[in-house]
């Protein structure tokens, strides 16, 4: 009789070990290395993203720039609606010609024909460049495209390197007082009398 026990027992045990190997099996996916279910985890790079994303950012600003004359008058007449009408997400893509004036730390002044006397117009130039403007004026970039705030952030410093990098290292910003300027780019209205232009293109006369 114990004999007969022990072969049951033994005959049960080995029945579930079967039923679990089974049930294990049923739960594993055989992965081929390079097929499409291959797919790692991929480390966001700040570099890539700049390059790839600023041309587009820069093509995006240039096709949608209204002229300064145009957009100061609107933001005066209305700013709300002017904000509804050409910026996205309070980022306007502008365009405007003029003379430099002074500056310091790579922003200058930049006085244009058809402004108003009381509007104050400043152009960053590097190497330092500041704010997220870039990132933000075409509205295609999302927090919700990153893993965090941290990505979020590089992603909007990538593309300013990629700025500095592709457009404003092929100017002397040591020389610009006096010269004529056509700049276009993006700006917040933080200030209605006083717009801080980030370029994507800026051409000295």
């Amino acid at each position: 009789m114990t004999t007969k026990r022990f072969n049951r027992t033994q005959m049960a045990l080995a029945g579930a070990a079967i039923v679990l190997l089974a049930a294990m099996a049923l739960d594993t996916k055989v992965v081929v290395i390079g097929s499409a279910a291959d797919v790692k985890e991929v480390k966001f790079e700040p570099k890539a993203f700049g390059a790839e994303t600023f041309p587009k950012v820069q093509a995006d600003v240039m096709a949608r720039a209204v002229d300064a004359t145009e957009l100061a008058t609107a933001i005066a007449a209305d700013a709300k609606a002017a904000a509804a009408k050409y910026s996205t997400g309070g980022v306007f893509p502008v365009k405007l010609t003029g003379v430099v004036g002074e500056g310091k730390s790579g922003i200058y002044y930049v006085t244009a024909d058809g402004l108003p006397a009381d509007l104050k117009i400043r152009v960053q130039t590097g190497p330092a460049i500041n704010g997220t403007e870039l990132r933000d004026v075409t509205g295609k970039i999302a927090f919700s495209d990153f893993t965090n705030q941290i990505e979020y952030q590089d992603a909007g410093s990538a593309i300013n390197n990629e700025l500095k990098a592709e457009v404003l290292a092929k100017i002397d910003n040591s020389a610009l007082t006096g010269k004529t300027v056509s700049v276009i780019g993006a700006f917040k209205l933080v200030n209605p009398k006083g717009w801080l232009i980030t370029p994507v293109s800026l051409e000295v006369k």
